[in-house]
């Protein structure tokens, strides 16, 4: 709230979802500074729903309570004018400076400017942490609005014009050089940081460029050693030069001679081989009356041998025909020899019918001597009767035994089975708990070896012994084993169990003193716990997530179980799920429980004795290792009392099966008499019986054999037929082979003639080939000769032709390229032969040899450090001259920068020792310099002293307490004040630290320097004044208030509050 004209106090309601209003006089409204602050308005932002304040030109004190959002108002005059929220110190976001529970803020900030003032407007979301920037109303961009700003000379990052709360105490932090920039930027004149900042480039510039100078000048230096060094390796390089160069002509000149000399053999060659084609040509025309004669006796002897092949075809025919003709007649010979094999064959049938009568009569003789001399038999019946019924009942009995046998087997097969599925059983019990005792070796060695002793030793102690816990409790389900083994001890995992307390004595004396054995034994109490109950049912637990009391888990030994139970609680301890850990606060309070466990978690819980406050601690589960292989003991237990009754079956079976093995075999023996005697009584009444029907049968053999009766003498006519028809049919053949035998005698004579003439025609023929291959051989000889010639001619030219290829190659010609002159030249001066070219060729290259490690790099290294050091010469003249015209600079900017600035530390320094003069205290401020060409080291030094004991000291952090740091802070930002160039200028609550004395005199300064015609505007934020300070007339005062009664911002009348506090001030005085 504002007064205007003479001074009065003011009042502005700042509220939720309130506004406020400036109410000013009447009089002329002061003219603001271009830049500074007309209006700002804040929507949704921090505290405020609405909000609007119009500052003065002046000095603008905002009072209020902590809380009620003064400093609000600097974060929007912050944010409004592009300063980062960073900054301000609240928070890394622009998002979080909107009301909360809104999606949307603005801040709106006008600043005064000639012709017209400059609104900005910042809307923020909330959703993507983005802003909008308006300028006049008009949406524009964060780089303009940035622009207009820097153009107006608002700098809400510099700590001298903008000081937020949060940021109060990093002023006596700025470091030297951070001060005097801050302060260049601020107050002193716009070139003067930009002065500053070109030296600092210029000595950047310059120290790279002297480094550089010196290092170039160094390497210069060092490569002109270096070319002195490689100068003698030159000249020799050189020398050895010129070696290989003659080299390289004689090695050039070498092919070509090779080529001239290859080139005269193929001339000479080739002459040869024109003169024997010739001496060939000759022989071929000699030879060809010869073999014309040769070819015409060929063919007649081709003629005559067509003749006699036709010749032998046609012998070959007849001579097939005729072997026909015999071969029908040998059949016919095989047909006579055939019907006399038959009739042969009818004789010896009848033969044999004769022989089989006679001896079939003789048997019949025989049979009816037998059956005359055979008496009747007696009646055989009632003994076969006697002898059925006795087997009958045998059999019954037989039957039974084999049923009982069958039985007895196929039960005796089941316990088989059963035994083999309990010892499979029992031997997977025994692997795991084998695997559990090699667990327990490979972790407790002692305990092992106690263990081994204790199984041997059972009889020395009283009552029973458990073996190791590890080994006696037995998890019902292997994934709950973590449980069990988080919650006992790994010493009682390892401990042996008794049930006297004199036994376990007994047995420590033996593994402690005697063995030497480190183990661990319990004595489970003398009343039993194992049956204890829980506290409460599993069941009331349920709602909570638990499943089970870690008892119920898994299974141990009496003894085990009852301490356990004692010793542990496991009977009383629950076991959860991950619904338990998720509500653990809940079941902690309402079960009041002591030991809890959830999936993964082990909770602990215990109520302080003296505040009776319930604390928990919570661990993780480690993973089991010792109870991951149980054994379930009563199904052990269960099979070996199944194992011992299975075996007594067996034997029992057994003995039952041996008595009635022995009665079947009883039974089998005499069922083998019975039947051997009812054999012998059905033979004697079959045997008569038997006879007569033999008889009966041979009678009728006999018949059938004189019914088949063979007639020999019409068997002996009917062969002569039929060999006199064959012999007629053999004469007809005879005539006909004659015929044949004819025919062939006499094409073999005519073929006898023809071979002799073929023969005759052979011997001309082979006397003319004689002839031709004597000519033959001449003309082979003379073909050999030139072809040797031809392919000697054409290796010579192709030799000639890679010698030429070479040559050019050597001398890098191309193919139709002739020998420059300058080959020719330099070829003349050199050997003609190849003697004498190879041994010049060996003599140079020995002496260019003489001449090693050199290269050519060597010249190449010579001739391109001579060109470095051209180079770096001139490249250090370029530098000279630029380090030069760097020097020029540094002085001309130094001259215009150093005394303006000097000037204004100066002006400074009067006014912060003034300030400090009227406080009774000594401040000092100067330009701090270590070294005169370093001016990024350059600062400015605020030395204070506020006890006369004390001498000046630097203002630092630590030196100086709160308030003495506020008093300078505050002092040293009124000294830029009348010097300032920036519009306006923030301090947030910076008298908080000093005290009454203090900030009477610091307000005191504030007001008498802010309220002068020619100062920008000043923002002065605090919570609380002191009273009776001294005012002034151009002040603006803005109340900031808060509270659960606060009025409408529209209902807000200052003229009414001051009228009606008139009133009660005139009550008062009644």
């Amino acid at each position: 709230m504002a007064a205007a004209g003479k001074w009065s106090l003011g009042a502005c309601q700042l509220g939720d979802g309130g506004s406020q209003r400036a109410v000013r006089s009447s009089a002329a409204r002061p003219q603001f500074v271009e830049g500074s602050i007309v209006r700002v308005l804040m929507e949704n932002f921090l505290t405020y729903d609405t909000c609007e304040v119009r500052p003065g030109p002046n000095l603008n004190m905002i009072v209020g309570a902590n809380g009620t959002g003064k400093s609000s108002i600097v974060c929007a005059i912050c944010l409004g004018l592009a300063g980062k929220p960073s900054f301000i110190g609240r928070a890394d976001k622009v998002g979080l400076f909107v009301k909360q529970g809104c999606l949307k803020g603005v801040v709106e900030v006008e600043l005064a400017k000639t012709p017209d003032n400059i609104i900005i407007t910042r809307e923020i979301q909330v959703v993507n942490n983005t802003s909008t920037w308006f300028i006049n109303r008009k949406p524009t961009t964060l780089k303009t609005v940035e622009e207009q700003i820097a153009a107006l000379n608002i700098q809400v990052d510099n700590l001298c014009q903008f000081l937020p709360q949060d940021r109060v105490g990093e002023f006596a932090k700025l470091s030297k050089i951070e001060l005097l920039e801050a302060t260049e930027k601020s107050v002193g004149p716009p070139e003067m940081y930009q002065f500053h900042c070109e030296l600092k480039n210029f000595r950047e510039k310059e120290r790279e460029l002297e480094n550089l100078f010196r290092d170039k000048t160094n390497s210069l230096e060092k490569m002109r050693q270096r070319v002195e060094r490689y100068k003698q390796d030159v000249e020799r390089y050189h020398e050895r030069k010129r070696h290989l160069d003659l080299i390289e002509m004689l090695e050039r000149k070498r092919p070509w001679v090779e080529y001239e000399n290859v080139r005269q053999q193929h001339e000479e060659v080739k002459q040869s081989r024109d003169q024997a084609k010739e001496e060939l040509k000759n022989l071929k025309e000699m030879q060809f009356p010869v073999k014309k004669k040769i070819q015409e006796t060929e063919e007649y002897f081709k003629n005559l041998d067509m003749k006699i092949r036709d010749k032998a075809a046609e012998i070959k025919d007849i001579s097939q025909k005729c072997k026909q003709k015999q071969d029908a007649l040998e059949m016919k010979d095989k047909q006579i020899e055939e019907i006399h094999q038959a009739l042969r064959m009818k004789k010896d049938e009848e033969m044999d019918r004769q022989v089989k009568i006679h001896n079939t009569q003789k048997m019949i003789e025989e049979w009816k001597n037998e059956l005359s001399t055979m008496a009747v038999s007696a009646d055989l019946q009632p003994q076969t009767d006697a002898v059925n019924n006795e087997l009958k009942k045998l059999q019954e009995e037989r039957a039974n035994i084999d049923s009982d046998i069958s039985d007895l087997t196929a039960e005796k097969m089941n316990q088989k089975r059963e035994e083999k599925r309990i010892t499979d059983r029992l031997g997977q019990l025994n692997n795991i708990m084998n695997m559990k005792e090699e667990n327990l070796k490979g972790k407790f060695r002692d305990t092992h070896s106690a263990l081994m002793w204790l199984r041997n030793n059972k009889d020395k102690f009283k009552k029973k012994v458990c073996e190791p816990m590890m080994l006696e409790i037995n998890m019902k389900d292997n994934r709950h084993a973590k449980y069990v083994e988080n919650h006992i001890s790994s010493n009682d995992m390892r401990a042996f169990v008794f049930e006297s307390q004199e036994d376990m004595e007994k047995f420590l004396v033996e593994m402690r003193d005697h063995q030497k054995l480190r183990v661990n034994a319990v004595c489970a109490p003398a009343e039993s716990c194992a049956e204890s109950l829980p506290s409460r049912p599993i069941e009331e637990l349920h709602r909570y997530g638990f499943f089970s009391y870690l008892r119920e888990l898994f299974d141990a030994p009496h003894p085990v179980m009852s301490y356990l139970c004692s010793q542990y609680h496991v009977h009383d301890v629950p076991v959860g799920t991950e619904k338990t850990r998720n509500m653990i606060e809940r079941v902690i309070q309402e079960t009041k429980l002591r030991q809890i466990y959830t999936a993964e978690e082990k909770y602990i819980v215990k109520v302080s004795a003296y505040t009776n406050l319930t604390f928990s601690t919570n661990t993780s589960l480690r993973e089991a290792q010792f109870l991951t292989s149980s054994v379930d003991t009563d199904e052990r237990r269960q099979l070996e009392n199944e194992q011992r009754d299975i075996n007594n079956t067996l034997k029992s079976l057994d003995m039952h099966l041996t008595t009635l093995f022995e009665r079947q075999k009883h039974l089998e023996h005499r069922d083998n008499e019975l039947r051997q005697q009812k054999k012998e009584l059905l033979e004697r009444g079959n045997r008569r019986r038997q006879l007569e029907s033999k008889i009966g049968v041979k009678y009728d053999s006999l018949r059938q054999l004189e019914e088949d009766a063979i007639s020999l003498e019409d068997e002996y006519q009917q062969a002569n037929v039929k060999i006199k028809e064959i012999n007629t049919q053999k004469a007809r053949l005879v005539t006909e082979l004659m015929h044949h035998i004819k025919n062939c005698i006499s094409l073999n004579i005519l073929k006898a003639d023809l071979v002799l003439q073929s023969t005759t025609v052979a011997a001309e023929k082979n006397r003319l080939e004689s002839e031709c291959n004597e000519g033959s051989v001449q003309l082979r000889a003379a073909e050999q000769r030139f072809c040797e010639l031809d392919e000697r001619k054409r290796l010579l030219t192709e030799n000639c032709k890679e010698l030429l290829k070479k040559a050019q190659q050597v001398c890098k010609l191309s193919p139709d390229q002739r020998l420059p002159k300058e080959f020719q030249t330099a070829f003349q001066a050199l050997p003609t032969t190849l003697e004498e070219i190879d041994a010049f060729l060996n003599e140079e290259k020995t002496r260019a040899s003489c001449f090693t490690g050199l290269n050519a790099s060597v010249v190449e290294e010579y001739n391109k450090q001579i060109e470095e050091i051209q180079q770096l010469t001139e490249y250090l003249e370029e530098k000279k001259k630029e380090l030069d015209n760097y020097k020029q600079n540094i002085s001309q900017v130094k001259e215009r920068w150093l005394n303006p600035l000097k000037k204004l530390i100066e002006q400074i320094n009067g006014k912060f020792s003034n300030f400090f003069s009227s406080m009774q205290c000594v401040g000092e401020v100067d330009l701090h310099v270590e070294n005169e060409e370093e001016y990024d080291k350059y600062g400015i030094r605020i030395r204070v002293k506020f006890h006369r004991s004390t001498e000046l000291r630097e203002l630092t952090p630590y030196h100086q307490s709160g308030g003495e740091k506020s008093v300078s802070t505050m002092l040293y930002l009124m000294a830029l004040q009348e010097l300032n160039r920036c519009p306006f200028r923030v301090v947030d609550e910076i008298n908080q630290g000093m005290d009454p004395m203090n900030e009477r005199r610091v307000f005191e300064m504030v007001v008498k320097t802010a309220c002068k015609e020619s100062t920008s505007q000043y923002f002065f934020i605090t919570p609380k004044l002191l009273q009776n300070l001294t005012y002034n007339d151009k002040m603006t005062v803005l109340f900031v208030y808060n509270g659960p009664f606060m009025l409408e911002a529209n209902k807000w009348n200052l003229k009414s509050f001051c009228r009606r506090r008139r009133r009660l001030g005139r009550m008062d005085e009644q």
